[in-house]
């Protein structure tokens, strides 16, 4: 007699099937139904120069231009996601956006991963970095901020946080145009609105000037005070190492991208040379990009931003690799998003406080203490202004409205 081999039954085969997948939830059925791609010119009310304009390679910039995705599925439930430029890229990013957005349609909303690399797949041909990664990360962002509401909780909580609040400091009111003078002003108005650390941009033509303006504002400030400079990658080596070692007795947090964005064999020398920490990694547009820099020992700072490298999914993978070196984080612009990311980031971050985007959204973020509280309303917690929709330039829809 030939005994037969009987499969192991399970609860995914057979009749109990179809109670499992009932008994799974709303999520494991839901499908995207429609796409709406918004392209946002915010104008600034000053127009900003960095030390890129002073060496002539920039033009002052007086808008960034946001690409917005709006996400509704089948079930009802909706996600808000956003990348943007800076003087340039805008209209290329939704371009790229409407040629590729259509392979959502029809998708769980869930498979967050799976449809990152179904998108970049979509556009391929024009790589997996630069402005290519910044049209998918509104995607990306806007699938987050949907999976997150569909769970009632905000993006960090979802993720899985260590903090309720993040470290944060102050940028906008250091720029290079801003007379010295406005500089201080601006720094204490930052400080009593309960933000904790000031940065200055630096890179004037002479040096000299650098060393003034950081001289008055650390004499005018508590000697408490955090302080980090910018140099917006203006150095070159002899120069960078020459001013990092002026600025050793300042004290400051960090000198931030003092030469190329690229060059990580120079950073990597200048973090070996001086005490003052390195902190680079905004201008970056892969994971593969920070990747290189990481390897080479470039930075003690890490500063990802994630609608450039791709949105959210691409962020935490880059986190993982940070959090393996005990890399420090400080992500760079978009605090809308990067409040969540860092609150679940195991390492203590710092967060860019930029008011910029204040007029796109009818929430805002809570600054007290020194530190930025992660709010308490679901998703990512913003919901798009009425002045956001009178500043839409072009649209885009993809798929029929549930």
């Amino acid at each position: 007699m030939t005994a037969t081999a009987t499969p192991p039954t399970s609860a995914l085969a057979g009749p109990g099937a179809a109670l499992v997948a009932a008994s799974a939830g709303p999520s494991t059925v839901d499908r995207i139904a429609h796409v709406k791609l918004s392209s946002v010119v915010l104008p600034l009310a000053t127009p900003i120069s960095d030390a890129k304009v002073l060496t002539g390679r920039q033009k002052p910039m007086t808008e960034v231009v946001f690409l917005v995705v709006e996400i509704q599925t089948e079930g009802g439930h909706e996600g808000v996601g956003f990348s943007y430029s800076k003087r340039a890229g805008g209209p290329g990013q939704f371009a790229h956006a409407r040629e590729i957005g259509d392979v959502l349609i029809g998708e769980d909303p869930s498979d967050i991963a799976k449809l990152w690399t179904k998108l970049a797949w979509a556009g391929a041909s024009v790589g997996r970095s630069g402005l290519a990664t910044q049209a998918i990360a509104a995607f990306d962002v806007a699938l987050w901020d949907l999976k997150s509401k569909r769970a009632g909780l905000p993006l960090a909580k979802l993720i899985g946080s260590h903090r309720d609040s993040v470290r944060t400091y102050n940028t906008s009111g250091g720029f290079l145009h801003t007379p010295i003078q406005e500089v201080m002003e601006n720094a204490a108005k930052s400080l009593e609105a309960g933000i904790g650390a000031i940065k200055l941009k630096v890179g004037q033509p002479d040096w000299r000037t650098d060393v003034a303006r950081v001289t008055a504002v650390r004499e005018h400030l508590d000697p408490d005070v955090p302080l980090m400079v910018d140099a917006n990658q203006q150095w070159d080596r002899a120069t960078a190492m020459r001013m990092g070692r002026i600025f050793e007795e300042f004290g400051l947090v960090w000198i931030e991208e003092p030469l190329d964005a690229y060059d990580a064999e120079g950073h990597a020398e200048l973090r070996r040379a001086l005490d003052t920490p390195i902190a680079t990694g905004e201008m970056l547009a892969s994971v593969d990009e920070h990747l290189r820099l990481i390897e080479a020992g470039a930075q003690d700072i890490v500063q990802p931003d994630a609608p450039r490298i791709g949105g959210i999914t691409q962020f935490l993978k880059l986190a993982t690799i940070m959090e393996s070196k005990r890399l420090e984080m400080a992500p760079h612009f978009a605090m809308e998003i990067h409040v969540q990311l860092a609150a679940a980031y195991s390492i203590e971050p710092w967060v860019e406080h930029f008011d910029w985007l204040d007029p796109l959204f009818n929430e805002s973020l809570e600054t007290r203490d020194g530190r930025m509280w992660v709010s308490d309303r679901p998703g990512l917690g913003f919901t798009l202004s009425d002045q956001a929709r009178a500043w839409t330039v072009a649209t885009a829809e993809l798929g029929t409205r549930p």
